[in-house]
């Protein structure tokens, strides 16, 4: 793999801790600007927001920009926005700064995916999407508990300056490693857009969505469950979920090795046993043991199933800029889906393992969407790798 894939992880790595790091200090925040912890996770939803429905418009906006050029530019207004956000003085121009930061996020991702699948072979770009998005995984295991380590002692604000030294950091180091690219002369949006005129691809970002939703159904109500459901002390809490963490590094890797070759295999796997362990799971959520065990497979076979879902839209449609903002888009979707089913269900009544259920019902209509699919795109995949 050239450096200049692990470089393009590192700016995802710094984009999504500071996408994940308002979590880790929603007490902080809601002292600072006198508002409630429902308002500061609000912030979270602007970020999301912004990535859905901003990230494509800004990919958009840079379609005749050199590709490496757009990411620098990308990272640098990004890095604008994360330092309002660490001189905000009230709530509004925080609101402000996570919105553009969620926008440039989105963007970020789906260039970075665009400018590493042409570094490498075909037959090697699931396994270098599996290192940029990488970034992604190691975000939750390192860059999300070390955010919140230096706003715990040294201050929220702390942590957002840390995080613009990161952005910046990478930032400069892609301008430095990365290589350029041509000028896309040839792109046009209307081009860019006649790729989603394929009900394939649309099946596969469906299916993309269901993973992910099925996935935070679950795991954005992970620290209540434990804690009231199984009975695990809040100290322990951070030692699952670095566990969950780790789980989601080893799979992406596992999967970005496999999802190449065994691209439609590696989803219907996966999926098939994200559904069975959310389903175990809401079966068993009272035994720890069992706990431990469904979490590190759904660590295993969740949000790592990025690399081939990332895989089979390229092979669906073309490795376009705006095919992996929409795509990007529809994951972040799937977050917000994800969490705020869950959400509903408990607000209905039916409490914390409400969510386990949803997350299997969405796995299963996952799993579902991959059927009518399966045998076809595994054979012209087949005959594409003997061509």
């Amino acid at each position: 793999m050239p450096i200049a894939i692990y470089m393009l992880g590192l700016l995802i790595f710094a984009m999504t801790t500071s996408e994940f790091m308002v979590s880790g200090m929603m007490p902080s925040l809601a002292n600072e600007f006198g508002v409630s912890i429902a308002d500061i996770g609000y912030l979270i939803s602007a970020y999301a927001a912004g990535m859905v429905i901003g990230g494509p418009l800004l990919t958009i906006g840079l379609l005749k920009v050199p590709r490496k050029q757009a990411l620098v530019t990308i990272a640098f207004v990004f890095l604008a926005g994360q330092t309002i956000g660490a001189l905000a003085f009230n709530y509004e121009i925080m609101m402000v700064a996570r919105i553009i930061t969620g926008i440039t996020s989105g963007a970020g991702f789906a260039v970075s995916i665009s400018i590493c699948v042409n570094f490498v072979e075909p037959h090697l770009r699931g396994r270098a999407s599996s290192i940029v998005l990488g970034g992604l995984m190691v975000a939750t295991v390192i860059g999300l508990p070390v955010a919140t380590l230096i706003s715990q002692h040294f201050g929220w604000r702390a942590s957002f300056w840390a995080v613009v030294f990161l952005v910046l950091l990478s930032g400069l180091v892609v301008q430095w490693i990365v290589p350029s690219l041509p000028k896309p002369e040839s792109v046009s949006l209307r081009s860019e857009l006649t790729a989603f005129k394929k009900p394939r691809l649309w099946a596969a970002f469906a299916t993309s969505g269901l993973i992910i939703a099925a996935t935070f159904a679950a795991f954005s109500y992970f620290t209540p469950i434990f804690t009231e459901l199984t009975g695990f002390s809040p100290a322990m809490v951070p030692v699952i979920t670095t566990i969950y963490g780790a789980a989601t590094v080893i799979g992406n890797m596992i999967t970005g090795r496999l999802a190449d070759k065994f691209t439609m295999q590696t989803l219907f796997v996966g999926l098939l046993l994200l559904s069975a362990s959310l389903f175990i799971f809401a079966l068993f959520a009272h035994n720890p043991i069992i706990t431990i065990i469904v979490v590190i497979v759904i660590g295993f076979v969740g949000v790592p199933m990025n690399p081939a879902m990332a895989t089979r839209v390229m092979r669906t449609a073309n490795t376009g800029t705006m095919v992996n903002s929409i795509h990007g888009s529809i994951i972040s979707l799937g977050v917000v889906v994800g969490s705020t089913f869950g959400g509903l269900t408990i607000d209905a009544g039916f409490g914390l393992i409400s969510t386990l259920w949803v997350g299997a019902l969405l796995a299963i209509l996952g799993l579902l969407s991959l059927l009518p699919f399966l045998r076809g795109e595994g054979q012209a995949q087949h005959v594409s790798e003997r061509v």
